[in-house]
């Protein structure tokens, strides 16, 4: 007993390269690991002084003449920069405060089910669209929402409406967007508070019980302070992304209709960036971009610690 309470403090005291040389076994499996995040995640971060520069393929990035934050200056300044900032938050708002509790509220109902093959069920059936890819979604919604053609608007017919151009329509992009995602992704976002749950003590459930609880009140009370830690941070991981909102999806729903809401950070940095060759303006734009983000993400977990959660960090 008394050497299992002495040796925490023996092992701090130790220096550690001493440790480092005791258990180069696991430092040894560890390298590979380090060396690629080290390879493919940091080295190429030099590249992203090409924002500040005026860089030019020949002369590559050292040659390229230094023109400090005149690419971010000229991104603000632009007519096109309080458009690209709106329709990004928003959009990225949008699918957030829908997009997120969502899975949360099917992991509970899913883990009050008894029936272990409606469960199986329901699982297989909500999971299925997570593996349907991004292009396939796009094109699905363009089969059901065409004008001529759509299953929507044969409906609409059936029901004495007017045909409408979904996918024409300004008003309808993000809600398109939104809850196609929802249905892609929703039943996969149940994998991991589904897993939180079922590492809750059964034994409350059986005291709540006994003690005259209900269904609502056990899930209140039980699931939902069970699962808080596992909330908190994903929230704190989303809200750290609400700048990066996917660049395929948007780009592929995008047309010269909705341009106006569609067009975004992602899309005008790909436009700009490999259609035009303006590489210097599109790495500033997907800096400030990055920036943004991070700075995002550190005060959302700094107002997680605030409150008593635990954050990322």
């Amino acid at each position: 007993m008394q050497r299992t309470a002495v040796e925490p403090l023996e092992v701090r005291s130790t220096p550690l390269v001493v440790r480092m040389v005791r258990s180069y076994q696991l430092y040894l499996l560890l390298l590979p690991t380090v060396a690629l995040v080290f390879i493919f995640q940091y080295v190429p971060m030099y590249g992203v002084t090409i924002a500040f520069k005026n860089f030019k393929p020949h002369l590559g990035i050292i040659g390229s003449d230094w023109i400090g934050l005149r690419h971010f200056i000229r991104f603000f300044e632009s007519p096109s920069f309080w458009r690209l900032i709106r329709n990004t938050t928003f959009l990225s708002g949008y699918e957030l405060l829908v997009g997120f509790p969502i899975p949360i509220v099917l992991a509970l109902m899913m883990n009050m089910v008894t029936g272990a093959r409606f469960k199986r069920t329901v699982q297989m059936v909500t999971y299925a669209p997570h593996f349907i890819s991004t292009v396939v979604i796009v094109g699905m919604l363009g089969v059901f929402l065409s004008k001529n053609f759509g299953l929507t608007n044969h409906f609409l017919d059936a029901l004495g409406g007017e045909r409408v151009f979904f996918l024409g329509k300004e008003q309808w992009f993000r809600s398109l967007y939104v809850f196609s995602g929802v249905w892609q992704n929703a039943g996969w976002g149940t994998i991991i508070y589904l897993a939180a749950l079922s590492a809750i003590d059964p034994e409350l459930h059986e005291a709540a019980i006994v003690d005259g609880a209900t269904l609502w009140q056990r899930v209140w009370n039980i699931d939902i302070p069970g699962i808080l830690p596992t909330i908190v941070i994903l929230l704190i991981l989303n809200v750290g992304q609400i700048m990066g909102v996917g660049f395929e999806k948007a780009f592929l729903m995008q047309n010269a209709l909705n341009l106006q809401v569609s067009e975004i950070i992602s899309t005008f940095v790909y436009k700009v960036g490999l259609l035009d060759a303006r590489f210097s303006f599109s790495a500033a734009v997907g800096l400030f971009n990055a920036v943004i983000n991070f700075v995002l993400l550190v005060s959302v977990n700094r107002f997680a610690k605030v409150l008593g959660q635990s954050g990322l960090w």
